[in-house]
Parts: structure tokens; C-alpha cells; sequence
């Protein structure tokens, strides 16, 4: 016998029930996946995350962030990403004084350079000005004229300058006596 499928109101044509019961699970997970799909597509998209400033941009002024930072354009003034990254393209051109846990420089910076890791000038890079970080790499046929500071990790900037004008001001006491 045959039974057509779409019978109103009979008990053995009520599918809707299990298929509504049905939907809701599975827009529920599909609810829940997104997140959960999400949370590791940001947690490596933060460790990717990187703003840029382009060719054509100028900054003037101080840059200051949470994310690493590539600098293809020109940048004046003063750059502070403590956390982070900060790499100076091959069309980059910064005059500022840069802190960051890493930078890496492909272009022309002119500035003093402090990293709480590492300090990478590549070949084509051009650096004038100081560093002080806990290594630093110059590749062959990149410039640099300055002074190097290498400094342990934990180590604070100013102890060793700390101490000595300390100890010049007591022989500057001593003397006065």
C-alpha cells in the first residue's frame, strides 16, 4: 500500500518534530564550531599579526602598539612596541629611536636601536646609530656606524651607568671634603 508522504496532521507524517528537534542540534554545534574553529585560527593570526606601513605613508610623530610593525614608507619621530617585532623593509626609511623585542632591518633607519632579543641588520640594510640588545646578526655587504651594547635579557640599561656616575658623585664629595 502506498502512503503519500505529504499527509497533514497524521501521527505517521510527523517528521517536522524529530527534523525541528534535528535542526536546532545541528545549528548548535554548527553554533559552537565557529568559536571553536576561531579561537585557534586567532591565536595563530596573533602570532601573525603585523601591521604595515606602506610605501607611500610618512608617520611622523611616535608609533606605539601591541602588534609587530613593518615599515616599507618613511617613519619620523619615535617607535615603542616593547613586545614585539619590528622590521624595516627594504623601501623603509626611519629616522627614530626604536624599542622592541626584536628588529630586523632591510632598509635605512638612522636612530638608536634597543631590543630586548635581538637586532638583525640584513645586507641590504643600512644602520646609523646605537644598539643595545642581547644579539645582534649583520649580514656581509650591510652598513652600520655605531656602538654595540650586548645585554643579557634580565639585565636593566642603566645599572652599569647607574653605578658609575654614583660612584663619581662620591668622589666628587670625598674631593670636597
Amino acid at each position: 500500500m502506498w502512503k503519500p508522504t505529504n499527509q497533514p496532521n497524521t501521527p505517521s507524517s510527523r517528521p517536522p518534530e524529530p527534523e525541528r528537534a534535528a535542526t536546532p542540534a545541528s545549528n548548535a554545534p554548527a553554533a559552537i564550531e565557529p568559536p571553536a574553529a576561531a579561537a585557534p585560527r586567532t591565536t595563530s593570526a596573533t602570532s601573525a599579526d603585523q601591521a604595515t606601513i606602506g610605501k607611500s605613508l610618512v608617520i611622523k610623530g611616535e608609533v606605539t602598539g601591541s602588534e609587530s610593525l613593518y615599515i616599507d614608507g618613511r617613519v619620523e619621530g619615535s617607535i615603542n612596541l616593547a613586545g614585539n617585532r619590528v622590521t624595516v623593509g627594504r623601501n623603509g626609511v626611519v629616522s627614530a629611536n626604536i624599542n622592541a623585542r626584536e628588529i630586523v632591518v632591510l632598509g635605512k633607519v638612522r636612530g638608536n636601536l634597543t631590543a630586548s632579543d635581538r637586532v638583525d641588520i640584513r645586507s641590504d640594510g643600512s644602520l646609523t646609530g646605537d644598539v643595545v640588545a642581547a644579539r645582534i646578526s649583520i649580514e656581509d655587504g650591510a652598513f652600520f656606524k655605531g656602538g654595540i651594547d650586548i645585554r643579557k635579557a634580565g639585565q636593566k640599561p642603566n645599572s652599569e651607568e647607574g653605578k658609575a656616575s654614583a660612584s663619581s658623585s662620591a668622589e666628587a664629595v670625598a674631593a670636597r671634603a
